[in-house]
């Protein structure tokens, strides 16, 4: 029921596909003239549902592979980083230059070591589209959610157009805030078997791939508190590609996809200048 009421959700969603599949002429430095430390401040947002669809070039997304045209070790990290230069661009020119990191966690960043999500985004402040601060500092942020920043966005992440996530069309909420991170609560990775496979798997397959840490992007109402952290809630079904905004309870153990507790594997990107 949860797939097919999925299925259905998303063919009616709104679909451009403009930017065609997997982009590897976008990136980071794609015509970017302006210098990004003379930009408004924006250096956070949650990847929304239409640039992920747009830029894959699939109504259910990318899954778990986000190598985004990357190749060899590393890809999948690489290419998230590319896709949070790429998006943010589209949303404010030059921006994409603000050397952006996607909040992942991974068991070889391709030079053999891991990358711990919280150890990759500098050490802020960071504010969303409209300039509004989600946090200070690396200590306010590493709480269950944000502290000492703007209260509008605390508790509903804004995406790239500054827009708070859990109703982005403006029609009513979705259920959307499970958030890829492959982290445990301290932005640290959690195991090998929560990243799917460092960002580069999306068949489904869980015996091979594993099953992906998320975040809350907002909290569940009447949620056990550890359930709403923003870092590290649950684990999601699989890595396959796929899109849940329907309230239907915790991750579907007959579903093997990234969206299948409410989401559409979605994650954070932080630039490292405000």
């Amino acid at each position: 029921m949860r797939s097919t009421l999925a299925l259905l959700f998303a063919a009616v969603t709104p679909l451009v596909l403009a930017c065609g599949g997997d982009d590897s002429s976008s990136g980071p430095d794609a015509a970017i003239d302006a210098d990004p430390t003379t930009l408004p401040r924006f250096s956070f947002f949650v990847t929304s549902l239409r640039a992920l669809q747009e830029l894959s070039g699939n109504p259910m997304g990318f899954g778990g592979d986000l190598r985004f045209g990357e190749t060899g070790p590393g890809a999948g990290l690489r290419g998230a980083d590319k896709l949070c230069a790429t998006i943010a661009e589209r949303s404010m020119a030059g921006a994409g230059a603000k050397q952006w990191r996607a909040f992942l966690s991974v068991t070889d960043d391709g030079t053999g070591v891991p990358a711990h999500a919280i150890e990759r985004i500098g050490p802020g402040p960071w504010y969303d589209r409209n300039a509004r601060l989600l946090a200070p500092d690396l200590a306010s942020l590493m709480s269950l959610r944000p502290q000492n920043g703007d209260p509008t966005i605390k508790n509903d992440f804004p995406n790239e157009d500054g827009v708070l996530n859990h109703n982005p069309d403006l029609t009513g909420d979705v259920d959307n805030h499970d958030m890829l991170t492959g982290s445990n609560s301290q932005g640290r990775l959690e195991s090998a078997d929560r990243n799917c496979l460092d960002w580069t798997a999306n068949a489904g397959n869980e015996q091979l791939e594993g099953e992906p840490r998320v975040g809350h992007s907002w909290p569940r109402d009447n949620a056990p508190v550890p359930i709403n952290g923003w870092i590290s809630s649950l684990v999601e079904s699989g890595c396959a590609p796929g899109v849940s905004l329907i309230e239907m309870g915790p991750p579907d153990p007959q579903s093997n996809t990234v969206g299948s507790g409410g989401g559409y594997g979605g994650f954070y990107c932080f630039a490292l200048i405000p």
